[in-house]
């Protein structure tokens, strides 16, 4: 491999090739001399950590026309950002999100650090994002590597140690090939490769413009690259879900601030466990007493476990809830919008 020619022609090919994205600045306006703004980049990789880019699409422009600066956003109620939020998953990145921007509003002058050690020292901003945002926004030469470029290294050198184990070797590989020229396009470049070309399933190796330097493509069946261990069956859980209604109105709790969906606005819920609810059970834990009755259940799947929660519902009690028009249940996290959404369907 020689990795000079392999930069020149990844390069090359992102300067044609390169994905049209509402948080990017393309090659061309950067060569003319536009750069990134960091705020817009910074947003977009916390979003992008456990989603796809095309989901993530509309959540950024409703992110960005409501809270077009950081500031914006650091001034904004928890509430407010958790349920634009709901949908993307792992809630916790919410709250690291505002804690983030108001460091930034309150510590920086709304200006973010420009180098990948100024970055780290802000709250809930990782190795990668860190990384990331010094690169695209800064052209920092910084070593970005996502699953994306995981993938690339585990193909372009063979890598036979299989993830996640090979994490910090598949890391050394893509620092090896980082320079001081066009840091933020190389990222970009070896991300969108990945993304397009290099994909998990069915690379397009006959489309790839570094494949005369790929050691997968030489030994045949690059696909089967990156080696993985096999994945450990996810454990079950059973939940009852509580669907109180009162005339258009729907009785949610504020979910505790820690642990999974923490300060999520959500339907009430019995706890989650191995074993599933008896009926006296599920009546036991209900949050009022009244003539529940069951509406059927709804399965969900989280990355470290799966859920079935048997849905429950009962109309005009008052309860300890925060009565919600059901027009705005859009709001609510998926498993909960999904219940909800099975509880009332009779009555839609």
């Amino acid at each position: 491999m020689n990795p000079d020619r392999l930069r020149a022609q990844l390069l090359a090919w992102y300067d044609e090739n390169a994905r049209d994205l509402p948080w990017r600045v393309g090659p061309k306006a950067r060569a003319a001399g536009m750069r990134a703004d960091p705020y817009r980049v910074w947003l977009s990789e916390v979003m992008l950590q456990q989603t796809t880019v095309p989901h993530a699409i509309p959540y950024f422009l409703k992110f960005t026309a409501r809270w077009p600066t950081v500031n914006d956003l650091a001034a904004e109620d928890d509430g407010e950002v958790m349920a634009a939020w709901a949908g993307l998953g792992y809630y916790a990145r919410a709250r690291n999100l505002l804690a983030c921007a108001r460091a930034v509003a309150s510590d920086h002058g709304g200006v973010f650090p420009d180098t990948e050690q100024g970055l780290r020292v802000l709250p809930g901003l990782g190795p990668y994002t860190a990384a990331a945002v010094a690169a695209i926004a800064f052209d920092e030469p910084t070593n970005v590597v996502d699953g994306n470029v995981e993938r690339v290294m585990a193909r372009l050198f063979a890598v036979e140690e299989p993830l996640p184990d090979a994490k910090p070797e598949l890391k050394r590989l893509a620092g090896e090939l980082v320079g001081d020229d066009r840091p933020g396009d190389w990222a970009q470049a070896l991300m969108d490769l990945g993304a397009t070309v290099c994909r998990p399933k069915a690379p397009l190796c006959d489309r790839c413009p570094v494949a005369t330097h790929c050691a997968a493509v030489a030994l045949g069946a690059p696909e089967t690259w990156p080696r993985r261990t096999a994945k450990a069956e996810r454990p079950h859980r059973h939940g009852v879900a509580y669907v109180l209604t009162r005339g258009d109105e729907v009785g949610l709790v504020r979910r505790p601030p820690r642990g999974l969906l923490g300060g999520m606005l959500a339907l009430p819920t019995s706890d989650w466990r191995a074993a599933r609810w008896s009926d006296a059970e599920a009546i036991a834990a209900a949050p009022a007493r009244a003539a529940w009755r069951g509406v059927g259940e709804v399965e969900h799947g989280f990355t470290h476990f799966t859920l079935t929660l048997r849905l429950l519902r009962a109309e005009g009690v008052e309860a300890d809830v925060i009565w919600s028009p059901r027009r705005d249940l859009d709001g609510l996290p998926s498993v909960f919008l999904k219940a909800a959404r099975a509880g009332l369907s009779n009555l839609l």
